[in-house]
């Protein structure tokens, strides 16, 4: 048989390199130098660790991304560092040189037990770890036992622990650690020292960034980073897996990380062109805005994308109005921009021009017809734009610049010949100013119950504006006031005092209605022809009439 055949003169194969850590893994941090962040979560312990006053069990919460499974590793690390000459004790800055330190940053130490409780979570898991914390530690000083997304354990898990983990043995420590705290029981909480990690600001994620390319040997326009640490919403963890993307989606050729690739790569509508389009809306230019609003969406840019970074630009021109500092990855060109914007637009203003663009998202987000709900979200924006400030108006009434037509009602004006000015402008919700209107409000707005009460039961007593108090016909639920204040805050974005006050006497709506029914049955009654029947049949009955005249 020949040397070909048996695969003997085959050309030596290449070897295979190790394989491709991404950045989020290849960067976790392995001190809590390194832990960004979380300055006082790290200065709380280091106290307790050389005071020796550590707690059984620790609780880390926070959002993804912040470091939680990180810092309970690096607490393990810290608990059961013996230094590089064997003799060290607890310490804040674990050496990472250790026996115990290497091991359990490579996951193999056999005292330091990671468990996973979304694939874990009965009562049958949680026994095993009972049983097993009766035994001392193998190597290290402490049994560390890691459950990560606490919150996924079954009652009966929990309540399994509860014994153990109020009086564990001394060798014992729980770390857990969970991004919905509010499902894990009080009585959980209670025996536990919690870490509340903070969302990482953008600011430091991005200086994280700058380091990380550098490291990785790859050039990245501060914009770029700027826009990715924006992106990652608080995470280290998705700024890095975006930021490992943008560097894969760069290419080959060497031309770096740019922010117009990011840009695009996020779906996120570019600056400029957001620049102009919120300019558009300002001067109340229709045509000019739907153009805009469509030539992004030719590019691919989603319409809510769209929405959203005007309601990133209305946020920035007000903060740059109130003097606050600038903003991350923020160009000068849009720093001007901005102070001119908030040169020219009033408080009021800016609140009623946000409200719009956060209606019109809401709605945006569940329309069938995304791009076509955008543009009418954006021509209410500049139809609110073309109407008169109702304070401009009450001032100029006052001081007599505009007349009121004789015959109209007090504190109405007519509407200004000038044109008005081009600009956005506070017109204000429309409120309820009665009992029959607050009831059709409510049932507009599927609130049944509510307008049933408001019907049956309320007396009214004062409806002034956003303010109402009443009296109750009968006892109404405990919590009647602050679900109907809530109701009507949610439907007009006002904030109502709704007061219950006793000596009501008016009457309520249903109690109106049938007054007023009685009236007019009272008057069909007395009607000449009626009478006259009833004169004749002295049996006959009224069951159901029609009003036809005055005179019923």
């Amino acid at each position: 048989m020949s040397d070909s055949l048996l695969g003997l003169d085959e050309p030596p194969q290449p070897q295979r390199g190790e394989a491709y850590r991404v950045l989020a893994r290849k960067y976790r941090p392995q001190t809590f130098s390194a832990l960004i962040g979380q300055d006082a979560m790290v200065t709380t312990l280091g106290n307790a660790i050389r005071r020796d006053r550590l707690a059984h069990a620790f609780l880390l919460t926070g959002v993804r991304g912040v470091g939680k499974t990180s810092t309970a590793r690096l607490i393990a690390k810290a608990l059961n560092c013996i230094g590089p000459d064997g003799q060290g004790g607890p310490t804040i800055d674990p050496c990472g040189v250790c026996e115990p330190c290497r091991a359990i940053a490579e996951g193999r130490h056999i005292d330091v037990i990671e468990m996973d409780a979304a694939s874990h979570t009965g009562v049958d898991d949680v026994r095993e770890i009972i049983e097993a914390s009766r035994y001392a530690a193998v190597s290290a000083r402490y049994k560390i036992y890691i459950i990560d997304e606490v919150h996924m354990l079954s009652k009966n898990a929990f309540n399994a622990l509860l014994k153990t983990l109020e009086e564990p043995p001394g060798h014992v420590k729980f770390l857990f650690a969970t991004t919905e705290v509010n499902k894990v029981p009080v009585t959980v909480l209670s025996r536990c020292q919690r870490f509340d990690l903070r969302r990482i600001p953008a600011e430091l994620l991005a200086e994280h960034f700058a380091k990380v390319c550098e490291a990785e040997q790859v050039e990245a326009e501060p914009e770029a980073l700027a826009l990715v640490a924006r992106a990652a919403e608080g995470s280290a963890r998705d700024g890095l897996s975006i930021l490992d993307q943008a560097i894969a989606h760069a290419g080959l050729e060497g031309e770096g990380v740019k922010a117009e690739a990011v840009r695009q790569m996020l779906g996120l509508s570019d600056r400029g062109a957001n620049r102009a389009l919120f300019g558009t809306l300002v001067e109340g230019q229709a045509q000019q805005a739907l153009a805009g609003l469509r030539a992004q969406y030719d590019l691919g840019v989603d319409p809510l994308a769209v929405l959203r970074a005007l309601l990133e630009t209305v946020h920035g021109v007000t903060l740059v109005k109130l003097g606050t500092h600038r903003l991350s990855g923020q160009s000068t060109e849009e720093r001007e921009a901005m102070e001119g914007w908030a040169s020219r637009l009033s408080f009021p203003a800016l609140h009623r021009l946000w409200q719009l663009l956060l209606r019109g998202h809401d709605e945006v987000a569940k329309a069938a017809l995304p791009i076509e709900a955008t543009e009418m979200a954006l021509l209410r924006v500049i139809h609110a734009a073309q109407l008169p400030d109702p304070g401009d108006l009450a001032k100029q009434i006052l001081s007599g610049s505009i007349a009121v037509p004789s015959g109209a009602p007090t504190g109405v004006a007519a509407a200004p010949t000038a044109p008005a000015p081009a600009t956005v402008q506070e017109t204000g919700p429309v409120l309820p100013t009665n009992l029959t209107e607050l009831a059709e409000h409510l049932e507009e707005h599927r609130r049944l119950q509510l307008a049933m009460f408001v019907r049956d039961y309320m007396r009214p007593v004062r409806f002034e504006g956003s303010e109402i108090d009443f009296g109750a016909a009968r006892p109404l639920p405990q919590d009647f006031v602050r679900e109907l204040g809530g109701a009507l805050k949610d439907s007009t974005g006002v904030h109502w005092k709704i007061s219950l006050v006793d000596g009501a006497t008016a009457m309520t709506l249903r109690e109106e209605q049938a007054a007023r029914q009685a009236a007019e049955r009272e008057a069909v009654l007395a009607s000449p022809i009626v009478a006259a029947a009833i004169a004749a049949f002295p049996d006959a009955e009224l069951i159901g009439w029609t009003k036809t005249g005055s005179d019923g």
